[in-house]
């Protein structure tokens, strides 16, 4: 029997690397986005028929709709990944509550909603089921412009905790994958460059793919990870770990960092 994935955020970068990563891997896919001609772009891509949604996951509604129309229509969902977000740049003295509860709707509200319904079904159905959440090294490490997208990716990490912990016990995993900068061309959430190469510096010394991320999805949903629930997984180059971009504080140790008996050089190697 096939497996049936819902991807949100289909339409273009990873959202839709996960479409296609589990579709050729024979997969049923459902895609969701807002926008159509995008979506359908994307899905005719694939190696295996998709199934298309179009919906505005703003609406407090279309989250349960779209996975019960899933469910209905394409059999029971196995997995769902919500990879819908947006990130407009908003200076913090200019935001306004119009702004903020659209992202938080979209970012937050929509991937709970769309989990409950998930799970209501599967819990239904008795069948076990995996939930991966596309979170942001953003929640760790606020920038400038994205107090409300920072935000917002903090609480979907504590969301996908908080799932993990109550739906566990009906076998359905919760887990998140905390990407790096990663190239999407996007139009819906497009960046500048100047913002690309500030954000994209990491230890591994490359700008994420969306492939990368949806690497990471199809392990989590896999059998490989069946014990692995709660879980945000960064992938990032390395970039959580540390920064690369700050000098050495001092380059010599000082009397009182010396160890005791130890002796201080001067630049040309005479001991002092």
């Amino acid at each position: 029997m096939s497996r049936h994935i819902l991807v949100t955020g289909a339409g273009s970068g990873i959202g839709a690397a996960v479409a296609a990563t589990f579709a050729a891997d024979g997969w049923t896919v459902t895609g969701v986005d807002l926008r159509e001609p995008q979506l359908r772009e994307s899905l005719a891509c694939l190696a295996t028929p998709a199934r298309m949604l179009v919906a505005d996951l703003s609406d407090p509604a279309a989250p349960d709709r779209m996975v019960r129309e899933a469910w209905e229509a394409g059999g029971p969902v196995d997995a769902l990944v919500n990879a819908a977000g947006i990130y407009p740049a908003r200076a913090f003295l200019e935001l306004d509550a119009q702004v903020w509860d659209q992202v938080q709707a979209v970012n937050v509200r929509a991937p709970m909603l769309a989990t409950r319904a998930f799970a209501e079904l599967a819990i239904g159905a008795g069948r076990p089921g995996s939930v991966v959440n596309i979170s942001s090294g953003s929640a760790l490490r606020a920038r400038p412009g994205a107090a409300h997208y920072s935000t917002s990716k903090a609480a979907v990490e504590m969301l996908t905790k908080a799932a993990a912990i109550e739906l566990g016990g009906a076998g359905i995993r919760v887990n998140a994958v905390s990407p790096g900068f990663v190239t999407v061309d996007s139009t819906a959430n497009p960046v500048t460059e100047e913002y690309a190469a500030a954000v994209a510096v990491n230890p591994l010394g490359r700008r994420g793919r969306p492939g990368d991320i949806a690497a990471a999805v199809a392990w989590l949903v896999s059998p490989a990870a069946e014990w692995v629930t709660g879980s945000i997984v960064r992938v990032d180059g390395g970039a959580s770990a540390g920064t690369t971009t700050l000098p050495a504080h001092w380059p010599e140790l000082t009397d009182v960092q010396a160890p005791a008996g130890a002796t201080s050089m001067t630049s040309e190697g005479a001991a002092l």
